[in-house]
């Protein structure tokens, strides 16, 4: 079960684009009340500051009460503070005297405006808050999929995200979707600074021209993907090559038991994968077909535990371990390669 309600996502979370992408998992007429939040194009700006990002977040006062013999003491503690909701009261986290809000009005409609300079072309494509608020983010995608020659069709966005309780520095991340498997991807796998962070600190500041640099924003991030996928669907994966790597990604335990039965299942799945589904089978045999093999398993078919799959994935999106896992699974099979 996800830990937001179906209520919370019905309410708190905004979908665009849906007359070309569909309905969220979570669709429910009868949770949105008198305003449903699918948008058949891309979410109206000023429907995210009025329907999420209304409240501020606040600084409050810590204070700790002691009993002993003598009485009860009460004393302020001047080293800690709460930050919270203004509108609810909800305390999201307790920070020294050098914690920065980052408002989400500011962080991330303001400056994620500013870094793409008004391209008319691009709209909003989600937005939401998790966490009772103590996690927001925004995704600005292009209106339209894009297809390479290989047949693997595509959406380059940027999504900014951050938090009120510690949990992420305020990041604008570039990210592209696989549109067949609505897959979250690396964009340019091979590139670094796709990403821009801004801490919760006093002396962290936003600087536009940085970001611009850093990010190169979405359009690159479409060419330098397209070009990826070009290397990547050119380089030759044998049914040999596949085994091996396999044996490096999810190597067998030699004991029987419930590790050896696990890897067992995942290895049939990643081969199920390979062989048939749609997913990734057009793109078998190729370093392209591995990658999306190991990231449609994980993102459709690993256990899932503490919270829901839909909900794991946009925790990864916003939170770099998509990159993580695109990275690993390509340093594994570059080590597989070069060993044959």
């Amino acid at each position: 079960m996800s830990k937001e309600t179906l209520a919370w996502l019905n309410t708190n979370v905004l979908v665009g684009f849906t007359d070309k992408r569909g309905r969220a998992w979570h669709y429910r007429a009868s949770g949105q009340g008198v305003e449903p939040n699918h948008y058949p194009g891309p979410i109206p700006v000023d429907d995210v500051l009025r329907r999420l990002f209304y409240w501020d977040a606040v600084k409050g006062t810590a204070t700790a009460t002691f009993v002993a013999n003598e009485g009860v003491t009460t004393v302020e503690d001047t080293k800690r503070f709460p930050v919270g909701r203004a509108d609810t009261g909800a305390v999201f986290g307790y920070f020294a005297d050098g914690y920065e809000i980052h408002q989400y009005r500011d962080w991330l409609v303001t400056n994620i405006a500013n870094i793409l300079d008004s391209d008319r072309e691009l709209g909003i494509g989600s937005a939401g808050l998790l966490k009772n608020g103590a996690q927001a983010w925004v995704q600005v995608e292009v209106p339209d999929n894009i297809r390479t020659p290989e047949g693997v069709e595509f959406r380059p966005s940027l999504i900014a995200c951050t938090s009120l309780d510690g949990s992420l520095a305020t990041t604008y991340k570039r990210t592209v979707t696989a549109v067949i498997c609505d897959n979250t991807l690396a964009a340019g796998l091979g590139e670094h600074g796709q990403q821009f962070k801004v801490k919760h600190s006093r002396y962290s500041k936003f600087r536009i021209t940085e970001a611009r640099d850093a990010l190169a924003v979405i359009h690159t991030a479409a060419d330098e993907f397209a070009a990826e996928v070009t290397a990547l669907c050119d380089t030759t994966v044998t049914d040999r090559t596949w085994s091996a790597f396999l044996d490096a990604h999810t190597p067998l335990p030699e004991q029987p038991g419930r590790a050896r039965t696990f890897a067992e299942r995942q290895r049939e799945a990643l081969t199920r994968l390979w062989n048939t589904d749609e997913r990734v089978a057009p793109w078998r045999n190729t370093a392209y077909g591995v990658l999306a093999a190991v990231n449609t398993y994980t993102h459709h078919e690993s256990t899932v535990r503490g919270t829901s799959r839909p909900e794991r994935n946009i925790s990864r999106a916003i939170t770099g371990g998509i990159d993580a896992l695109d990275h690993d699974t390509l340093a594994t099979l570059s080590t597989v390669l070069d060993a044959q």
